[in-house]
């Protein structure tokens, strides 16, 4: 049964495990990590679809999806609680006989074709759930329909030197796309995918039918299903995107967006645009608590805290405790974590629901990251660490990882 046609209709894909960041992403996936004092990082793509002016979504979930699936419950928080339209949480299920997995993103989608045909749009925008950025996606999606694109990559300009890390695109001066090159050892552009799609639906349906019936393919939009449509000689234009971006699937990427909502005249990253709001499930935690021998200096400190210590250059979520003679720089201290009296905390990630006890020393001050990476030292949620506990800059202490 068709549903009220739809223009565009997007597809969040949020099912990622997220190994890099180790502990944070044991028991949840990666887009419900918590973000910025008060979201998660799922809000982002969220919150850019509904100010875009679309309205429905599906949010395709698989590893460890409870708490995501609590998380976005009806689509309240962001107005996707809708008769027509709305958001829904979309897991691998069982269809007639058989059920897997979904393979890769191209099958992700593949899987939810009934989905999508309910709606009957003309163009499907494709996303990743584990990007942090602000993208007013109406404006890419009317450059699809002025070149009358079959699909249309959102790009950011890098430089040179980081091209290789990235999927490549090769354009032509009105930015379509010749070639598209993997992580290429010597670049031809510096023109990086970040994983946005707009495709023309009819087209992209037959295109993952296709590929579905090819034994040999790996499923994947980028690997498969965008050079597929380049051989066939399919009209594929760039986007170029110039705002706040950063793909957080590292311990030390995640620290280092957290910290660039600190300082947002340099990193550009502002959370408090009442044009451009990004929307998340509100707590309903009380108003936080500064003791009289509480210091704070350019941090984040969000409801429901007591805060007695000293806190310098940090983020702390809600519900968190910092007992006094603490003193936490440069650090990450997520919801409903207890920091014990006269504790250490530098350069570290702190998981939610931890216990740190007294006069532990986490992390050491670090002047430049090694390599390109910060040596953040992490602590699992939900962990009790006894008093003079040691946590080394980059080690992580507790969990299965």
């Amino acid at each position: 049964m068709l549903s009220t046609k739809k223009e565009c209709v997007a597809m969040l894909l949020a099912g990622g495990q997220g190994t890099r960041l180790g502990v944070l992403t044991q028991d949840v996936a990666k887009p419900a990590v918590p973000f910025g004092g008060k979201y998660r990082i799922i809000d982002f793509p969220i919150s850019n679809t509904i100010n875009s002016g679309i309205d429905t979504i599906g949010v395709l979930t698989q590893y460890q999806p409870f708490e995501l699936n609590q998380y976005i419950g009806n689509g309240q928080p962001w107005d996707l609680d809708r008769l027509n339209g709305g958001a829904f949480v979309l897991p691998p299920y069982q269809k007639g006989k058989s059920g897997e997995w979904y393979k890769g993103t191209a099958n992700a989608i593949y899987q939810n074709i009934n989905f999508i045909d309910r709606y009957n749009p003309e163009y499907v925008l494709i996303l990743s759930g584990d990007h942090i950025y602000k993208m007013d996606y109406s404006e890419m999606l009317d450059e699809h329909k002025k070149n009358n694109a079959d699909c249309t990559i959102a790009v950011l300009n890098v430089s040179i030197e980081e091209a290789s890390r990235f999927g490549i695109m090769n354009t032509n001066e009105n930015n379509e796309i010749y070639e598209f090159e993997e992580k290429p050892k010597h670049p031809k552009s510096t023109k990086a995918s970040m994983g946005i799609y707009i495709f023309t639906w009819s087209k992209l349906r037959d295109y993952l039918i296709r590929d579905e019936e090819n034994k040999d393919s790996s499923n994947d939009f980028g690997k498969n299903i965008i050079p597929m449509m380049l051989k066939d000689g399919q009209r594929l234009f760039a986007y170029e995107f110039s705002g706040y971006w950063k793909d957080v699937g590292t311990i030390s990427s995640l620290w280092e967006a957290n910290m660039d909502v600190l300082h947002p005249e340099i990193s550009g990253l502002t959370l408090n645009d009442r044009n451009w709001k990004i929307y998340a499930r509100n707590t309903a935690e009380p108003p936080h608590y500064i003791g009289e021998n509480a210091v704070i200096s350019n941090s984040i400190v969000s409801e429901g805290c007591n805060i007695d210590g000293k806190i310098t250059n940090s983020v702390i979520y809600h519900g968190s405790t910092v007992e006094q003679g603490a003193e936490i720089k440069d650090s990450i201290i997520m919801p409903d974590t207890k920091i014990g009296a006269n504790s250490r905390i530098c350069h570290a990630i702190v998981g939610w629901n931890a216990t740190i006890g007294e006069n532990c020393v986490i992390g050491a001050p670090q002047k430049a990251p090694v390599g390109g990476e910060w040596k953040i030292a992490v602590v699992a949620p939900e962990i009790e660490l006894e008093r003079n506990s040691v946590v080394k800059e980059g080690e992580m202490k507790g969990g299965n990882k």
